[in-house]
């Protein structure tokens, strides 16, 4: 068996170019990076952040749900590029995380366009209504699977699922990379990506970048 690799789904010669590349933030984002870093709270990573930022800044979207909000980061980084009357419904299963995230919400003046919805994302998504622009699923990767229904059922038609995390630190694309007791997660992400790609209301793309992310456009 071939030792976990962090950087098993890209070189890590390339991941270090991509960025240093990247321009170094200010103002709260940076603020909620230091802090995930020290805390050793997950966020997206910054090729990641980066494909968020470039997807919202095409679609300009006006209702964006997302699940895992964690210290709300993600949630603010997307609030920048929201169209006019634009909103983000985030849903954190963790209580801790979600009082956090409305910390810093409302330190980053976006109250009143970002809502937190402290619960778990199976019990809330079936009873959301209404359409999304944009969907980032960023919580439990066990759970994509069955949310996938819901997801597209919620998400606008020409609107984008992002799904964060889908390839595992490589474990998904390969048998040899799995430990032991991630097999569960990852047959269910192997599930998931299966799904996606095989359902036609979705056009999906698998991008091996950051820990693996598929775009989906629902046609």
């Amino acid at each position: 068996m071939i030792e976990y690799d962090k950087d098993a789904i890209v070189y890590p010669y390339i991941t270090e170019f991509m960025r240093n590349e990247i321009p170094v933030r200010g103002g709260i984002l940076k603020e909620l990076e230091d802090y995930a870093t020290s805390h050793s709270v997950p966020i997206v990573q910054p090729e990641t952040a980066k494909l968020l930022e470039a997807l919202c800044c095409i679609k300009r979207p006006v209702r964006i749900l997302e699940v895992g909000c964690a210290i709300g980061y993600s949630a603010i980084l997307m609030a920048q590029y929201l169209g006019d009357g634009g909103s983000i419904t985030t849903i954190e299963w963790d209580a801790d995380m979600a009082e956090l995230a409305n910390k810093n919400i409302e330190k980053a003046g976006l109250s009143d366009r970002i809502t937190v919805i402290q619960n778990d994302a199976k019990e809330v998504l079936p009873e959301l209504t209404g359409e999304y622009d944009v969907i980032f699923l960023d919580g439990p990767k066990a759970h994509y699977i069955y949310m996938l229904n819901d997801c597209i059922r919620l998400l606008k038609r020409s609107g984008m699922l992002i799904s964060d995390n889908v390839l595992y630190k490589g474990m998904t694309a390969d048998d040899e990379h799995v430990i032991r007791r991630k097999i569960t997660i990852v047959k269910r992400l192997r599930r998931f990506i299966s799904a996606q790609m095989q359902r036609d209301e979705l056009e999906t793309v698998i991008l091996p970048l950051g820990d693996g992310v598929t775009v989906s456009v629902k046609k």
